[in-house]
């Protein structure tokens, strides 16, 4: 006769002894009070789990960062990878937020740490991420918790809005020549005389690799300490009318309060300009020269001869990667195209003649352009046609990268690849 005896289930996990126990934290700033909270939890989470006789202590891990993006979580990352290695069972979170506000990212980090056999307690929520009918659950807390960041980063936002608006204050780093005092900015002297002197050796005729190769050649450092100047931040200088006491405001905003992508505004938000908002250190006439001799010298052509000609042919299209873009299979010029709903570049030759007259030309993805060149040629990483028009002399395109040939005779190597 036939004996059935029922064995319950145990979960996919193995382990025979002691569950290896973890705790996460997170806090978004690194302000004293959050200090004090994290240490506070610190503190909790050890005594919580090594009073436990059987649990074995795994670590607190924490974070001082935004709970949207999982990118710089260091706390995070390594629970996570001594959790795959099979160092950790078991992780405790006081709730949903605190492990991500990404509803994506928290879905994946719980599949994944589930498929290991490995379970995520949410205190707060009184929810265990291994039991399959509770991810519906949790699923809905973590559509709050992102909703709620967006709410903040709305409100946030209209903060900025209504201070821009009054001129009271701006947000972004004190640029060089000066520090905060309170709420005043304050001329720095020797910082100022730099300012002033790179103004000086502009309108005397000075490129900006002279005016970097003066700099560092007194020794000279930047407002972050380094020896080595870029290009880029001594455009940045000559262009930044805080240096004649105005203030620009909402130069940038962010396009993705997810992602935290932050984008140029060049029309897309409303824009506040403050004249007089602090000391200047240049006066408005300088800066204006500047400004002028920067748009007549972006309309030069250097010659291969190695004369220089004044025109208006050289960026006279409606597109500056047009411009710049050449197919280095047949030497044609790149055309912009809008294919399926994507906006790409394609080899004047082949789109007139067919792709059997140059097979080898690849099509580009404009998005993938403009972030190459953000990341190559602007070194805030904002796409910027000003400085691309001053650091690039033209991009020759290959079948598998791209060789953005600069102004100053270097040149960048670009995979096309993906």
């Amino acid at each position: 006769m036939k004996k059935i005896r029922f064995i319950p289930a145990k979960g996919l996990n193995k382990n025979t002894g002691n569950l290896k126990v973890a705790a996460y934290c997170r806090v978004s700033t690194e302000m004293e009070s959050q200090q004090s909270s994290i240490d506070l939890q610190i503190r909790y989470y050890t005594d919580l789990i090594q009073k436990n006789p059987e649990w074995d202590f795994a670590g607190v891990f924490y974070d001082y960062e935004s709970g949207l993006r999982k990118e710089k979580r260091n706390g995070l990352d390594e629970m996570l990878q001594k959790a795959y290695r099979g160092e950790i069972d078991y992780i405790i979170t006081k709730s949903i937020s605190r492990l991500s506000r990404n509803v994506l990212d928290m879905l994946t980090i719980i599949r994944s740490l589930k498929a290991k056999g490995i379970n995520v307690y949410f205190e707060k929520e009184n929810l265990n991420s291994i039991e399959d009918e509770k991810e519906i659950d949790i699923v809905f807390n973590g559509v709050m918790a992102q909703e709620e960041s967006h709410n903040l980063s709305e409100n946030v936002q209209w903060g900025y809005r209504r201070k821009f608006e009054k001129g009271d204050d701006f947000a972004g780093k004190i640029p060089m020549g000066y520090r905060r005092d309170n709420d005043e900015w304050v001329v720095l002297p020797e910082e100022a005389d730099i300012i002033r002197k790179i103004y000086q050796l502009y309108l005397e005729g000075a490129t900006l690799q002279q005016i970097k190769e003066y700099l560092e050649g007194h020794q000279i450092k930047t407002a972050t300490g380094k020896e080595a100047w870029a290009t880029a931040v001594v455009q940045k200088i000559l262009k930044n009318e805080k240096y004649k006491g105005d203030s620009l405001l909402q130069k940038t905003y962010t396009e993705d309060f997810i992602t935290g992508r932050k984008s140029k505004n060049v029309g897309q938000r409303d824009q506040f300009y403050i004249e007089n908002s602090h000391p200047g250190i240049i006066s408005s006439e300088v800066f204006d020269k500047v400004q002028e001799e920067m748009a007549r010298r972006a309309r030069l052509i250097h010659e291969v001869d190695g004369t220089v000609k004044s025109s208006i042919t050289k960026y006279n299209g409606k597109y500056l990667l047009g411009n710049l873009l050449v197919c280095d299979n047949c030497g044609a010029s790149y055309r912009r195209r809008i294919e399926r709903g994507k906006v790409v570049w394609r080899c004047a030759t082949r789109i007139e003649k067919g792709k059997d007259t140059c097979p080898h030309s690849p099509t580009l993805d404009e998005g993938w352009v403009v972030d190459t060149l953000s990341e190559a040629v602007c070194q805030d990483r904002a796409y910027d046609e000003s400085i691309i028009r001053n650091e690039v002399d033209r991009i020759q395109v290959y079948d598998a990268y791209i060789l953005i040939n600069r102004t100053d005779g270097l040149s960048q190597e670009k995979s096309l690849l993906k």
